[in-house]
């Protein structure tokens, strides 16, 4: 609780650089696209320990089992190493300092990404999910529309993230004045558990964040949700531009093995969310309870699809935010490996 408690001194004394972002568990610089372990070729990806990433999740449990769903279809000379995020900007960097190779990511830190690297670095090959996102707020306060919230305090995952984005952009819409630095209403970029942690003590009055954890506010710290997004992007696949021109046999096994296993997700919702728990209670190191997979599951919507009208929402809401001063050029940022 004194950790939590710190870190929201310090979300309040000053926001974090656009870009910042935390190094990925177990990553190393050291390792290029083309690292190997003997004669294989290693495949980084990144995700994180959400619902909204169920791919990766399955997956990764599917590995500890020794039954790799990606392994199986990328052959026997590809070894994958996986690596946990808190949230998309942390993603992000990994992409582009070269530490990871693919990684789920929310749109909006992939195409504030994008527009940094001039177009030059960031790719979306697939979708993932829509939906899985809102704002709740404290059962015992009445805030429902924008201007609510001015003088409270909303907690995001991270700052640049796509709810973050999200939040601050409804904000701006509903007419308060809002910058990265503060304005009338208190955007806290700060991590999930933590969020948690402080909504319980109502040192926070409101969270916008994802599955699971909007599903544990609701449940576990009797959250009202007033904002519920079950329609726009929330996940995507994306990868480096230099591992696309290096590896592109690679980049299309993996793009067919995700669409495949997003079809099996939703053909055994049952394995898969018992598979998503065990993988959660790994990465988090905590108890995670069946009821609340099965309750965040039926906020997200499994999706390989994503198009470019979809994303122009993202760069709108990046706009409003101040995280973009133009809308970048768009034309390149969807690819079918």
């Amino acid at each position: 609780m004194k950790k939590a408690l710190l870190m929201l001194v310090a979300a309040m004394a000053a926001a974090l650089p656009a870009q910042a972002a935390d190094a990925a568990h177990g990553a190393d610089a050291s390792h290029g696209a083309d690292a190997s372990h003997g004669d294989k070729l290693v495949l980084r990806v990144g995700h994180f320990p959400n619902i909204t990433h169920v791919q990766a999740l399955v997956a990764n449990a599917l590995s500890r089992e020794g039954k790799g769903w990606f392994e199986q279809r990328l052959g026997p000379d590809v070894t994958i190493e996986w690596y946990s995020y808190n949230a998309g900007p942390s993603a992000i960097e990994g992409i582009l300092a070269g530490t990871v190779d693919m990684t789920y990511v929310g749109p909006s830190p992939a195409i504030n990404g994008y527009a940094r690297s001039g177009g030059r670095e960031i790719r979306i090959i697939s979708g993932a999910a829509n939906g899985g996102s809102a704002l709740v707020v404290q059962p015992d306060e009445n805030l429902t529309k924008p201007e609510d919230f001015r003088g409270k305090k909303i907690a995001t995952p991270q700052l640049g993230n796509t709810q973050d984005i999200a939040c601050r952009a409804w904000l701006a819409a509903g007419g308060l004045k809002i910058n990265q630095l503060g304005g009338e209403a208190q955007v806290l970029p700060t991590e999930n558990p933590d969020q948690l942690a402080l909504f319980k003590m109502k040192k926070i009055d409101a969270a916008w964040t994802v599955e699971p954890w909007v599903s544990r506010l609701e449940l576990e710290a009797g959250g009202k949700t007033v904002v519920r997004d079950k329609e726009s992007t929330i996940t995507v696949l994306i990868s480096g531009v230099k591992f696309l021109a290096e590896h592109k046999d690679i980049a299309e096994k993996f793009v067919a093995a995700h669409r495949e296993l997003t079809q099996w997700i939703e053909q055994n919702p049952a394995e898969a969310q018992k598979l998503v728990q065990e993988e959660l209670a790994a990465e988090t190191r905590g108890k995670i309870a069946p009821e609340l997979i099965a309750h965040a599951w039926g906020n997200i919507v499994l999706t390989n699809d994503v198009t470019l009208d979809s994303l122009k929402t993202f760069v709108a809401n990046a706009q409003a935010a101040g995280f973009l001063r133009r809308a970048p050029d768009m034309s390149q940022i969807l690819v079918q490996p």
